[in-house]
């Protein structure tokens, strides 16, 4: 007979609707100076999408370090509206609401396009451009504002199991991992010792010092990029990178973004600044696509949240009013003229696992900091200067925690059923696989592997199959709906019987606890 002891060690782990190692949860809050702190961690994580997408855009839009500053400017400005709007009155989930990476194919596609080329003065060509982006922004907004409030994608999200969830979680993090290593290799001096830092902080002293306060961990990113930030600096006025290649001194350097020397002291962005939008239906069409991925990995992320935030899992009704306010977040990009749609910020996602707080107040502090930065421009252009190495090596952190909230649904799913992982497995490879070809084809060839004779189709197929967390959940809940339905056991490997409590929005008390809208607003929703 076995020893009691041994018999505890060969229990398995018991399953967690709730995640236990959570500080915070969505409706609780540190005091307020913490809660202020790491209100100003959170914003300093998402700005580094908040710089990238524009880096990469404004320059082929013909613009300079200015129309750069102004666009950093105008889209922190929306993240921070977007992000009040979202934890108000969408799913009240503690997310930020940023610019996405997917977007970013589909402004090049205008950016690039010949008629273009007329423009002699790049300021104009930058505006003509803009005003093209914001025209494509706001009817792809319509996809999402009317999947959300029309109840459809509460339709839609009522198929996901917990095994069909796995893979697209999972890749929502995974298939940013082109931002991750390699941006930090860009100068490997500065973004190694963030990396190392920010994992010792975060993990390996809170184990070795046994100390209550202060809690060190809590604020690693705060701690480990201001210490690399001034080390950065230490050999910039060293003359450590002067006989550098121009390429090397950009990444390395903390004096070369160009966003101080660019940015107004003080500006207010408004509405239909860059001019009145204008339309291509084919460019509409292919950033309507955008707009479909971001809401299918938006989906993902607020799963996730949910989970870090020590929250039940989502209400279907709860996730298509966050698919419509995600929607309206995207018709205010282009209304101001960011140059990208919004998403769930994925780096955000994986702080509140770093921090374990998941409070909703300070993501809503964060969101007051980006629209105070925003307006007092050079004061926001230095902190958005932090070095892209710095911000690769956070990625490597944060996006790994993103990926885990998906394996942390393999709990609910019977990991001994052949079928559980088949589907797992083929459904990650193949969301790993399927962008890895589109994107070599179109390196090699020139163009996508579609080619027909409709330009914006050939576009909107290329913008989908990019999408790693797109074709993993497409395939995983095409499988999990047809693979073996007639088995009794099927539903129970999948974990459903797990979610069906929260199918309604009424059947669980705690759904209301978490989910429901403030001063009564919530019985106005139909669909909820």
């Amino acid at each position: 007979m076995a020893a009691p002891g041994k018999a505890e060690e060969l229990v398995a782990h018991p399953v967690k609707e709730q995640h236990p190692g959570v500080d915070f949860c969505v409706n609780s809050n540190p005091s307020w100076p913490e809660s202020v702190i790491l209100g100003f961690q959170h914003y300093l994580v998402m700005l580094g999408t908040t710089v990238i997408i524009p880096s990469i855009i404004v320059p082929q839009m013909g613009g300079s370090n200015v129309e750069k500053a102004l666009v950093i400017q105008t889209l922190l400005f929306v993240s921070g509206i977007n992000t009040l709007l979202q934890t108000l009155f969408g799913t009240r989930l503690p997310v930020v609401i940023g610019g996405s990476f997917r977007f970013i194919v589909p402004a090049l596609f205008i950016a690039l396009n010949n008629r273009y080329a007329i423009y002699v003065d790049p300021r104009e060509r930058f505006r003509r451009t803009m005003r093209e982006i914001q025209g494509a922004l706001m009817i792809a907004s319509l996809l999402p504002i009317l999947a959300g409030f029309l109840g459809i994608w509460r339709i839609v999200v009522r198929f996901l199991s917990p095994l069909s969830a796995i893979p697209l979680i999972v890749l929502v993090g995974l298939g940013l991992y082109t931002h991750g290593f390699p941006l930090l290799a860009q100068c490997v001096e500065i973004g190694l010792p963030e990396l190392f830092i920010l994992i010792s902080i975060a993990q390996y002293i809170p184990r070795t010092w046994t100390s209550r306060q202060p809690k060190l961990d809590r604020f690693a990113v705060l701690l480990s990029v201001g210490i690399v930030w001034a080390y950065a600096a230490l050999l910039t006025v060293a003359g450590a990178y002067n006989n550098k290649s121009p390429v090397t001194q950009f990444s390395c350097r903390v004096d070369r973004a160009g966003l101080v020397s660019g940015a107004s002291w003080i500006r207010f962005p408004y509405p239909w600044q860059w001019g009145r939008p204008t339309l291509d239906a084919g460019e509409a069409l292919v950033m309507v696509a955008a707009a479909f991925v971001s809401l299918v990995e938006s989906t993902g992320a607020f799963i996730a949240a949910a989970r870090f935030g020590s929250a039940t899992h989502i209400p279907p009704s709860v996730l298509s009013r966050g698919a419509g306010w995600l929607g309206i977040g995207i018709l205010l990009d282009g209304l101001w003229g960011a140059p990208s749609g919004s998403t769930v910020s994925v780096e955000n996602v994986g702080l509140l696992a770093l921090t374990r707080v998941g409070s909703r107040r300070v993501v809503q502090i964060s969101a007051l900091f980006m629209i105070f930065f925003s307006i007092l421009g050079k004061f926001g252009a230095v902190i958005a200067s932090i070095p892209l190495p710095i911000v690769g090596a956070l990625y490597c952190v944060l996006f790994g925690f993103m990926s885990s909230a998906g394996l942390g649904l393999l709990q609910y799913c019977n990991l001994n059923s052949f079928r559980t992982m088949f589907i797992i497995g083929f459904s990650i490879f193949m969301g790993l696989s399927v962008p890895q070809y589109f994107n070599e084809y179109i390196i090699t060839a020139g163009h996508g592997p579609v080619r027909t004779r409709s330009e914006w189709f050939n576009k909107i197929v290329f913008v989908i199959f990019t999408s790693p967390a797109t074709v993993a959940g497409i395939v995983a809940l095409f499988l999990d709906l047809t693979l073996d339905r007639r088995n009794p056991s099927t539903r129970k490997d999948s974990g459903r019987h797990w979610w069906a409590k929260f199918k309604y929005f009424e059947k669980d008390a705690r759904s209301a606890e978490f989910y429901s809208l403030p001063y009564g607003l919530t019985k106005y929703f139909p669909s909820v």
